[in-house]
């Protein structure tokens, strides 16, 4: 019995296998590209402005051999693009190097790949109702929003919450020098910090030793009243990776001296109030600052 019941099993095992119609895939020829060129147009591009007219805008068009398509790679993303045209539009200011590389594909998925550097200038040109804001198209003073809460405090660098760590009930830091600073802003691109009648500013302990001040009365990790004069420089207004920042120059500072880059982060704005923060020295802090019209 058991002989006929593997005979049977085997006989219509064999039977499925000869009913199957057999079936022939056949690809087509694998050819890798060739001859790929990467032609970066920078707009505005001339003997003149070898990096372009400042807009920041260059059209990458990819050819090759044998493609069906092209894949472009800066940065970590990746576009695909049949056409092997792309459009960049490049926001770091300054003249910068960009590294661009295209993999083109071709039958059967395989592909061939080429890197290019470019250097491309991007002139900021930030918005009208930037400018007016802060220099009321011609001269503007600004003062420490005292009377808000979270007018002034610290959170982690890089961070996106106003005064993560703490922030300054209002008026709380009246005995400190801060609150009748100025800090004036004008259309020539100037700067000044008028310190007020009482002559002191507000600071990090031992940053704020970068003054070169005769030294002020100290309270924890902070100096509330360090001697200082007025001073005046230069302020410029950039948005590098698109953020809005604003940097002065030399040791220019804004209600509480943290040293660091002295650059100043625009988080929020409107047209009567801002929202700054910059990271201090030591890398340790991220520091906000409320700044209203005087």
């Amino acid at each position: 019995m058991k002989t006929i019941k593997y005979f049977l099993s085997f006989a219509i095992t064999l039977f499925m296998f000869s009913s199957c119609d057999t079936e022939d895939y056949e690809f087509g020829d694998i050819i890798a590209p060739t001859n790929l060129t990467i032609t970066p147009e920078i707009v505005g591009k001339s003997v003149a402005k070898p990096y372009g007219d400042g807009s920041g805008v260059v059209n990458v068009v990819a050819k090759a051999d044998d493609a069906i398509s092209y894949k472009f790679i800066y940065n970590g993303t990746e576009t695909v693009k049949a056409s092997g045209q792309l459009t960049y539009n490049f926001g770091t200011t300054g003249v910068n190097k960009y590294t661009i590389t295209v993999v083109a594909s071709g039958t059967g998925g395989v592909t061939t790949s080429t890197t290019i550097e470019i250097e491309v200038s991007v002139v900021y040109v930030p918005p009208a109702e930037l400018v007016t804001s802060l220099t009321g198209n011609s001269s503007r003073t600004w003062r420490i929003k005292a009377e808000g809460n979270g007018h002034f405090g610290l959170g982690p660098v890089g961070g996106s919450i106003p005064n993560e760590y703490y922030p300054a009930p209002a008026n709380s830091k009246s005995n400190t020098g801060m609150y009748d600073d100025r800090f004036t802003f004008k259309l020539d691109g100037t700067f000044s910090h008028n310190v007020g009648a009482d002559r002191w500013v507000f600071g990090r302990k031992t940053l704020i030793e970068q003054l070169n001040g005769p030294g002020g009365i100290a309270d924890g990790d902070d100096v509330i009243q360090y001697p200082f004069a007025n001073n005046a420089g230069q302020y410029t207004i950039t948005a590098p990776s698109g953020v809005e920042t604003i940097s002065l120059s030399g040791k220019g500072f804004i209600g509480y001296y943290i040293g660091g880059t002295h650059k100043y982060r625009i988080f929020r704005r409107s047209a009567n109030e801002m929202t700054l923060s910059s990271v201090d020295g030591n890398n340790g802090f991220e520091w906000w600052f409320v700044i209203v019209p005087e």
